[in-house]
């Protein structure tokens, strides 16, 4: 088992085992980057510290920019799901079509 990176946490100011990245952070869905994206230099944080100011940003309210970008994100969701749908509504109906075509043939 290996040992934590232990040095001084760039918030609290103490020892302590760090938080060096978020591996998978700036994979936002909407184009809005969040505070933590917008930092110039990205503080080292214990896990501690790195656990208060994600949940800070978690629960900051939203901006209108992110408001509108999710928006349209649920309505291109909703209406590719109507979509998607129809074309099979649409394929049922060209394969009973198709299967009531060759009966009709084979009789």
């Amino acid at each position: 088992m290996t040992t934590p990176i232990e040095a001084r946490c760039d918030h609290c100011k103490q020892t302590r085992p760090l938080f060096l990245y978020e591996p998978d952070h700036n994979m936002h869905a909407i184009p809005v980057p969040c505070e933590w994206c917008d930092r110039e230099k990205q503080p080292l944080l214990c896990v501690r510290c790195w656990g208060a100011e994600r949940e800070r940003e978690d629960n900051m309210p939203m901006s209108a920019a992110e408001e509108e970008a999710t928006a349209f994100l649920l309505g291109a969701a909703a209406n590719n799901s109507r979509i998607l749908a129809q074309q099979a509504a649409d394929k049922a109906t060209c394969d009973g079509i198709a299967a009531a075509t060759e009966r009709a043939e084979a009789a």
